[in-house]
């Protein structure tokens, strides 16, 4: 796949409309792909010499948003969202999005503002697979030359998830990972068995979090640790991590993971079964050896826990370059971050009890006092306590009259063809709200009182289309 003429004719316009601009205002979203667009874009401003201002927000604030700078850039959000309901003439705004958007290619003309809207939907690229918020980015730093920047741009796709319908990028994220090896900057091993923690967890640790389908190793140690014992992999005073595993032995594991999950899914989805457990895994050649940085998906963990926790700028700034003070401070953030986690989920789930009250096309939970900011993430990593069959839905309070909402689902569901992201932005809309995002991970802002409302249209609209 390449880049569409008429993005390619777009780039050059976003070029110019950042090289004659004075007065520049960045707004970004506060997740891993939100926040590597943010410092993408500014070593971009940073090295036009132009002065800005960036700002990382959640998606509420930003519909009917004032626009007060010659030009506004939006990364990674935007497209769904009502941005330009208060410009004013001549003004300008850049979007650089991949979530379905709101409005058509056309929607640019006949305005006396200038609209520059780049989403790869528009031209028929799927934006939760093929490209994400920090990859549109990167390409407009190509566009200036910047091709150093290609890692941060393969680490925002990580952490967006880009790859986990078949374990690898495809579309424009494979020029942007082509890019990053060519440079020096990125190793992948193909096809590794893809379980987060590969040098800083004990396997037996790692596996007992496999969540898209409920087995006998989720959140049970006492069966991993036995298993891998069973396979001559690991021993009681000797517990390895993945990375020290051999190839004979992940090809043993492998083996025992598929025949478990065969006997627990339907038929039709024997077929996706190695995609759960396989995928490429990324290393940053450039970062130390022994730092969590070097592994992609523990660089966007950390990327993660600072949006969570409001301190985006340490993130950006590690981004940037800076590996003595913002990344001791990184450090800090990520362990408050692991606490806060854990602490959400034993409120929702512990041991075999859960709070979790199941509909017959979805299940939700009440996530009163967990933050806002962190509902995502436990409601992801919730799944392994609950129906896989089914979405989850986590809700918690925003503030007096509102309620943040994430849905989660096991990767299987996607093959289903469902688009819970598209689902989740009209029944929000139906009920007074505002919602969006990707197929299998999505949220929404709602008025307090139609949380029932919500759920019961939502149950609705997904009849007849799950497995039971």
């Amino acid at each position: 796949m390449q880049i569409p003429q008429l993005m390619h004719e777009q780039y050059r316009q976003a070029k110019e409309l950042i090289e004659n601009a004075e007065d520049i205002k960045v707004y970004s979203h506060i997740d891993c792909d939100g926040i590597c667009s943010g410092a993408i874009l500014s070593t971009i401003l940073d090295r036009q010499n132009k002065e800005y201002e960036i700002e990382f927000v959640n998606l509420d604030v930003l519909d009917d948003i004032e626009l007060t700078h010659e030009l506004t850039i939006f990364s990674d959000l935007g497209s769904g969202q009502k941005i330009d309901a208060k410009a004013q003439k001549n003004q300008k705004i850049l979007i650089l999005d991949h979530h379905p958007p709101l409005r058509d290619l056309d929607y640019k003309n006949n305005k006396d503002y200038t609209y520059l809207e780049i989403n790869p939907n528009h031209h028929g690229i799927d934006g939760s697979y093929y490209v994400c918020g920090g990859g549109l980015c990167y390409f407009l730093a190509k566009r200036f030359g910047y091709d150093d920047l290609s890692w941060i741009g393969v680490l925002s796709a990580i952490g967006d998830m880009q790859n986990t319908k078949t374990g690898h990028f495809e579309g424009l994220n494979k020029i942007i990972q082509q890019d990053a090896i060519d440079g020096g900057y990125l190793e992948i091993i193909k096809s590794d068995i893809n379980i987060y923690g590969r040098n800083t967890r004990p396997l037996f640790v790692a596996l007992s979090y496999f969540s898209d389908v409920k087995l006998p190793i989720t959140n049970n140690t006492n069966e991993t640790m036995a298993i891998l014992e069973e396979l001559g992999i690991d021993e009681k005073h000797n517990r390895k991590t993945l990375n020290e595993l051999t190839m004979e032995e992940k090809g043993k594991l492998f083996q025992r993971l598929m025949s478990m999950l065969t006997q627990a899914v339907p038929p039709k989805y024997i077929q996706y079964l190695p995609q759960l457990i396989l995928g490429d895994s990324y290393t940053f050649l450039k970062e130390d050896e022994h730092s969590f940085l070097r592994d992609g998906s523990e660089f966007s963990t950390a990327m993660n826990a600072c949006g969570r926790n409001h301190e985006e700028q340490i993130a950006m700034e590690v981004l940037k370059g800076d590996r003595f003070v913002a990344l001791d401070e990184l450090e800090v953030v990520s362990k408050i971050h692991r606490t806060n986690l854990a602490k959400g989920i034993s409120s929702v789930a512990e041991n075999d009890e859960t709070n979790i009250i199941e509909l017959e096309n979805l299940q939700y939970f009440d996530g009163t006092g967990i933050a806002p900011e962190i509902v995502g993430t436990i409601t992801g990593m919730i799944l392994g306590y609950c129906n896989w069959k089914k979405p989850i839905i986590g809700f918690t309070q925003t503030d007096s009259d509102g309620l943040k909402v994430s849905l989660r689902c096991s990767r299987l569901l996607s093959y289903d063809g469902i688009h819970f992201g598209n689902i989740i932005r009209e029944v929000a809309s139906d009920v007074g709200g505002s919602g969006g995002g990707h197929a299998m991970a999505c949220g929404a802002y709602i008025p307090i009182d139609k949380k029932y409302e919500f759920l019961e249209e939502f149950n609705n609209r997904l009849d007849g289309k799950l497995t039971k």
